[in-house]
């Protein structure tokens, strides 16, 4: 009995108190809550007050509301500018799309959501999979720093992939170039169908981008939290309930 004390003693002395984790992880006194806004289905709008409001931002404020700290947003323009900042001192936790290129200063949480990236390609076109567009001879237009990109540099054999910055220029590139097709998130290339006439969209999937909570390496405490608070958001059923509030939910699956 004495000992089995003095083990729960020892568990209960190791274990991280929440005020270890909030100075761990806000360390300003603020969870600063990196945003990709160019996501448009995890960054859905603003509120009257101009803060973000989506199923990223929420689950931003969920995790600070945990940690009892305040939030506070840092926006970005690009997912790639944002990763690129993780070496600063700029923001505490990112909503952003896990990538091994995007690894080096940071630690991802597993997913709580995913959405598929396929191709777009002239109705015109032979293509017919996704899998049938890595052959030689095919272009194919992205934006730089998507994650579906970093994860088309890894894997494609024998097409070629021109990289172009923003999703309009990369569009624009694709039409006036002549390529054969152009990667992109399901949804958003649904969207944007109208910029592009004559196209059609490959069925099926070539990858999911994986979104995912991330801070930065070295906050060992806060990111056990972390991951342990994106498990228990799909378990409760708490990022099925954003995603239904955000009508985000036709477009984004839960792994």
């Amino acid at each position: 009995m004495q000992r089995a004390r003095v083990l729960a003693q020892q568990i209960l002395a190791a274990a991280p108190t929440a005020a270890d984790v909030a100075k761990e992880m806000a360390p300003t006194g603020k969870l600063r809550v990196a945003l990709n806004m160019r996501n448009e289905l995890l960054v859905t709008g603003k509120s009257p007050s101009g803060e973000p409001e989506g199923l990223a931002p929420s689950m931003g404020r969920a995790f600070a509301e945990k940690i009892g700290v305040p939030v506070e947003y840092v926006p970005y323009e690009s997912a790639d500018k944002l990763a690129d900042d993780a070496k600063e001192d700029k923001w505490d936790v990112a909503m952003i799309g896990a990538d091994p290129a995007r690894a080096e200063f940071i630690d991802f949480t597993p997913p709580y959501c995913q959405i598929e990236a396929t191709y777009a390609v002239p109705t015109t076109s032979g293509l017919r999979t996704c899998a049938e567009a890595d052959k030689a001879g095919v272009r194919i237009a992205g934006c730089d720093g998507a994650a579906y990109v970093l994860w088309l540099e890894r894997n494609l054999k024998n097409a070629t992939l021109e990289k172009i910055k923003g999703h309009d220029p990369t569009y624009e590139h694709f039409r006036e170039n002549a390529l054969d097709a152009v990667a992109g998130l399901r949804p958003k290339l649904k969207k944007d169908g109208a910029k592009r006439p004559g196209t059609r969209l490959l069925p099926g999937k070539f990858m999911a981008v994986e979104q995912a909570a991330a801070t930065k390496k070295g906050r060992d405490q806060g990111f056990k939290v972390l991951c342990e608070f994106i498990e228990e958001a799909k378990k409760s059923g708490k990022v099925k309930e954003l995603m239904e509030k955000f009508k985000v939910h036709k477009d984004l699956a839960i792994p």
